[in-house]
Formats: structure tokens, C-alpha cells, sequence
């Protein structure tokens, strides 16, 4: 009875298995979850105190539910709440760099002062993460081809996380700096193809570390990585040719709320799609790995296909600054698929198994869709307050239609008839190339609505 009423206030429940009780989730939490909460709860605070006046309604109601949820995903998954209080900090003391003597900011300071030059300004920061990712997917290859694999991997793992990390202190920073170069201007930084694709490498990269954590293994890596390389290409490249990384007033469509939360739960949706794509074919590899036939290798001549003929697809920057870029490219990407061809049979037996594979690429679908989902819905209510209806057959829309539909019918074979293996790999990966022509190619081929998008 004494210990009873000692522990009345903790809540209990079945464990799954029902095989006892352990403690409830909040009795679950130890004094870093709390430490980590109260950080949280106390950076609200000062940003309420400090910028409230500036901002509106929606502003407000955003910054309110992000903290619970910035909490719950501290608590959820713990490398969060590093990743966060890093983020945080630097991106502080990159704000403390710009300030001057008399207490105004200065974004000439970003030439002047060694830290922002170098690290952490908002360009100095992305220019970082496009190296460490293509750092970390070296080294996941190097680790998925060598016996020293193990050593090899946990290297490419930390380099993405360090990545990750530099991407969202350049993101917070660039917003930051938008903000100094006239008020209205100031904007969070998803709005143009630049910002959208460091968001897509960080959130992939993310989701991707997530389920390396839970599956205790960082052999998928080596696949997941080289989608976040590619996007990484595109973005030095559309830097280069464009000079992408200047920040440029919204137009008018874009001046909404709505932005705030369409993109991000957009880039969810494009983010896990390239993970479960990858990780078909990762899975169609290792099934083909003692194949000789040539037509039975499909799966690595569509990505010397894609590889190569990329390079094509952007041929309008021969004739500008960086036009030479894409041939290095072509290079890289011959290089890779032919370390794929004569290595199959290694990488192979280093992949996960069938069934991990398989569970991922579901999971990463089924988040990707829920999220692109509600980017749906989302971008209804936007086009119903910017064009004044929600729905206007715009190609972007036909074509997120188009992206939806594919992976709803996917899950439904999953779900209802048990999808599984070879089939459900090859819709995997065609699902990427209908994503990727919704995202790029439709700004590219198409015009409409939409056509503040287009490269």
C-alpha cells in the first residue's frame, strides 16, 4: 500500500507486449528532455518580448505552436535537442557578429568579420553544407566499397549531421539578414528555387538520419546521399549561373502566410519520396547483384540515363558563366554508375536486407504522402486567397494532382494487396521522376501560375 501511494502520481500503462507496466510519458522524460523544454519555453519568450510588436496574428499563432512541437520532436527523437540548441546558438552569434558599435546591423560586416566570411554569414554556411554533403556521401561510398566500411561510415554519418546543421544556421541567418535589407523584404527563405533546395538537402538529409538511427544501420546511406548530392549540384550550379544566393523582394503571390507552411510540408512530401526512391534502387541493386544479363540491369542503366543526360536538360548554360560545370558533372555521374556496375556484388552484401529496405521505403511514402497531403490542402487555401479559387488546373497543381494520385495508389497496393518487393521498387522510382518533373520540370517545360518558379 506504501509503495502504491509513493508512486501514485506517476501514470502507468501496458507495455505492448502486456507483459507489465512501465512508466507514462511524461514520467518517461529525464532532466535533459526538461532542460531542453525549458530552453525552448524561454527562447519563445524573449522572441515575444523582443519582436512581437513587429509581427502579425498568424506570425504569433506560428511562433506559439512551434515551440510544443519543437519540443515534442526534441523528446521524440533526443539528437534533435543537439541539433537545435547548435542552431540556436550559432545562429545568435552570427546576429551578434552583424550588430556595430552603435547597435544597428551592418550586412557589410559579412565581408569584414572573420566568423561570418568564413562560417557562419548565410552563404558561408551553405557553401559549407554543400561540401560536407558531398564529403559525407564520399565517404558512406568509400565505407559501403572497403573493409574498413564501419570506420568509413560513421564518418559520412557525422559529416551529415554537421551539414544538417550548418544548413539550418545559413537558413536562419539568411532570414535574418532579409530582414536588414528593407522591411519589406524580409522574408523566411523557401520562397525561390535557391532557398527551396537547401531546404530539400537539409530535410532529406534529416529524415534520412532518422531512420539510419532507428534501423541501427548506416548502409543506406551511401544511396540516400547521392540524391542530396545531386540536389547540392543543382544548387552550386543555379548559384553560378544565376547568382541564386542574392536575396530578392517577394512578388506579390508569395507575400502570404500561407508559405510560411505550404513549402515546408511540400519539402516533407519531395524529401521522403527521394529516400524511399533511393532505397528502391538500393533494393532493385541488391537483387540484380549476380546478374549478367543486360537487361536484367535496368535499374543502373535508367540512372546513367538520368546521370548523364542531365547535363543536356541544363545545355542553356553552356552559352553563360559555368557552362563548363556540367561537363564535370557528366564525368561524376559516369564515374558513379560504373562504381555501381563493378561493385554490385559487394554493395550487395553490404546493403540491409530485403525487408528493411522494404519497411523504409514504405515509411518514408507514407510520411511523404501525409505531408504532401496537408501541402495540398494548403496551397488550395493560398490559391483561393491570391487568385480567388482553389483550384484553377494550373500544370503545377495538375501535376501535384498527378504526384498525389501515384503514391495514394501506391499505399493502397501496400495496404489492400500487399504490395511488395520488385513492384513496389519500380513505382518507387518512377514516383521520383513524376515528383521531379512536378517540381523542376513543370517550371521548366510549362508556364502558368506558377511562373515566378521557373529557372
Amino acid at each position: 500500500m506504501n509503495t502504491a501511494t509513493a508512486n501514485q502520481t506517476i501514470e502507468l500503462k501496458k507495455d505492448r507486449g502486456g507483459q507489465g507496466l512501465q512508466p507514462g510519458y511524461f514520467a518517461r522524460r529525464n532532466v535533459w528532455d526538461w532542460l531542453f523544454a525549458a530552453l525552448i519555453v524561454a527562447g519563445t519568450a524573449i522572441a515575444f518580448a523582443l519582436y512581437g510588436p513587429a509581427m502579425d496574428f498568424y506570425e504569433k499563432s506560428i511562433l506559439a505552436g512551434t515551440a510544443p512541437s519543437l519540443i515534442w520532436l526534441g523528446w521524440f527523437w533526443r539528437p534533435l535537442r543537439m541539433l537545435s540548441v547548435a542552431v540556436a546558438a550559432f545562429a545568435l552569434l552570427a546576429i551578434w557578429l552583424y550588430q556595430t558599435p552603435a547597435g544597428t546591423a551592418d550586412l557589410a560586416r559579412a565581408d569584414q568579420v572573420f566568423m561570418l566570411k568564413y562560417f557562419i554569414s548565410s552563404q558561408s554556411a551553405i557553401l559549407w553544407m554543400s561540401l560536407l554533403f558531398f564529403m559525407s556521401t564520399t565517404f558512406y561510398w568509400v565505407g559501403m566499397l572497403t573493409r574498413a566500411g564501419e570506420t568509413f561510415e560513421v564518418l559520412g554519418s557525422r559529416l551529415a549531421w554537421v551539414a544538417v546543421t550548418l544548413a539550418l544556421i545559413g537558413t536562419m541567418v539568411r532570414w535574418y539578414e532579409s530582414h536588414q535589407i528593407g522591411p519589406d523584404i524580409g522574408h523566411i527563405p523557401v520562397s525561390n528555387l535557391y532557398e527551396v533546395f537547401v531546404l530539400f538537402c537539409w530535410m532529406t538529409a534529416a529524415f534520412y538520419l532518422y531512420y539510419e538511427d532507428v534501423y541501427k544501420t548506416r548502409r543506406m546511406g551511401a544511396f540516400v546521399m547521392l540524391v542530396v548530392s545531386a540536389a547540392v549540384g543543382f544548387l552550386l550550379w543555379y548559384t553560378i549561373v544565376r547568382e541564386a544566393h542574392e536575396i530578392q523582394p517577394l512578388v506579390p503571390a508569395l507575400q502570404s502566410w500561407w508559405m510560411k507552411v505550404h513549402v515546408p510540408a511540400n519539402f516533407i512530401g519531395y524529401g521522403t519520396f527521394a529516400i524511399a526512391a533511393m532505397l528502391a534502387f538500393a533494393y532493385l541493386i541488391k537483387q540484380s547483384a549476380n546478374e549478367t544479363r543486360w537487361y536484367k540491369l535496368a535499374p543502373l542503366w535508367i540512372l546513367g540515363l538520368v546521370l548523364c543526360l542531365e547535363p543536356i536538360v541544363f545545355r542553356q548554360s553552356a552559352a553563360e558563366k559555368g557552362g563548363s560545370y556540367w561537363f564535370v558533372y557528366f564525368g561524376v555521374s559516369v564515374l558513379i554508375v560504373a562504381t555501381i556496375m563493378f561493385g554490385r556484388k559487394r554493395i550487395a552484401e553490404r546493403l540491409p536486407s530485403f525487408e528493411v529496405l522494404d519497411d523504409v521505403m514504405y515509411k518514408a511514402i507514407a510520411v511523404g504522402f501525409a505531408f504532401f497531403t496537408i501541402a495540398t490542402v494548403l496551397g488550395a487555401l493560398w490559391a483561393a486567397e491570391a487568385w480567388g479559387g482553389y483550384w484553377s488546373w494550373d500544370p503545377k497543381e495538375t501535376w501535384a494532382l498527378i504526384v498525389w494520385l501515384n503514391y495514394a495508389a501506391w499505399l493502397h497496393m501496400r495496404l489492400m494487396k500487399g504490395l511488395r518487393g520488385t513492384v513496389a521498387a519500380w513505382w518507387a522510382l518512377v514516383g521520383l521522376a513524376i515528383t521531379t518533373f512536378a517540381f523542376l520540370g513543370v517550371n521548366m517545360f510549362l508556364s502558368g501560375l506558377h511562373s515566378y518558379g521557373e529557372l
